[in-house]
């Protein structure tokens, strides 16, 4: 459940937001139309009113699920949607690909109190833009509204930093046992970690290959002690470099 307006800070922005992409100086015509969804109503509230005071953002409604959001994102079609992960009902990451879906030209913005970086890869995946913490300040809210509107990518410095480290420590895992033959997976075992590089949570391939969540999280950890991994991001890139899967 997504936490009160309270950690969001007010001004300044030491410790800033990480931004990827094309810079963000041309002006827009149009307001950029933000839909905010949180579960929380006093944090929409809040949310609401920071954005209020930018006369280059509109809030064009809210939301308190992920199940909402699609709706609202498919009615609305707005630039911006503003979402927190964890949610009830639907929770964000799972909202993000269905409103990618309704509307594709929306960019996703995830705002959380979750620095997991489970979290944070499978939003990426599900097609979010950017991973914001709500430790930020209300003022780096609008920035990072602007920024997503105009091409870039934003993330939460910390948050930047643990991907950044998970990377290098998968990188030099892969070169020290290059030399290794790869262990044998078996077909159903192949068939969940394709599934999984797809994207899929463990109940949506339990669904597709007719068999109970628990088989498919005993077959993910058995994989996982296989080839000695300990994320499935980091099983997914090891098997596309060691060409044990082939991702089209």
């Amino acid at each position: 459940m997504a936490d009160s307006f309270g950690p969001m800070r007010d001004g300044g922005a030491d410790d800033g937001v990480v931004g990827m992409g094309p810079d963000a100086d041309t002006p827009r015509k149009e307001p950029i139309r933000v839909l905010v969804v949180d579960d929380h109503a006093l944090f929409r509230r809040g949310l609401e009113i920071v954005l209020a005071a930018e006369e280059d953002i509109q809030v064009v409604g809210e939301a308190g699920d992920g199940a909402e959001a699609v709706e609202k994102a498919a009615d609305l079609l707005p630039d911006i949607v503003l979402m927190d992960v964890r949610m009830p009902k639907r929770g964000g990451i799972e909202a993000c690909t269905s409103i990618k879906e309704v509307a594709p030209s929306a960019k996703i913005i995830m705002l959380t109190i979750s620095d997991e970086e489970a979290d944070l890869y499978d939003a990426i995946k599900a097609g979010a833009t950017g991973y914001l913490l709500k430790e930020i300040s209300t003022d780096e809210v609008a920035t990072a509204i602007r920024a997503v509107a105009d091409g870039q990518s934003q993330i939460s410095p910390s948050m930047a930093s643990k991907l950044l480290t998970e990377f290098k420590s998968m990188i030099q895992r892969t070169d020290e046992r290059r030399l290794v033959p790869a262990p044998r997976l078996t077909d159903r075992e192949l068939e969940v970690l394709k599934l999984v590089a797809t994207g899929m949570n463990n109940r949506d391939i339990a669904k597709e290959l007719f068999i109970s969540e628990n088989t498919v999280k005993n077959h993910v950890r058995n994989i996982l002690e296989k080839l000695q991994l300990h994320s499935r991001m980091e099983a997914v890139v090891y098997a596309m470099r060691e060409k044990i899967l082939e991702i089209r």
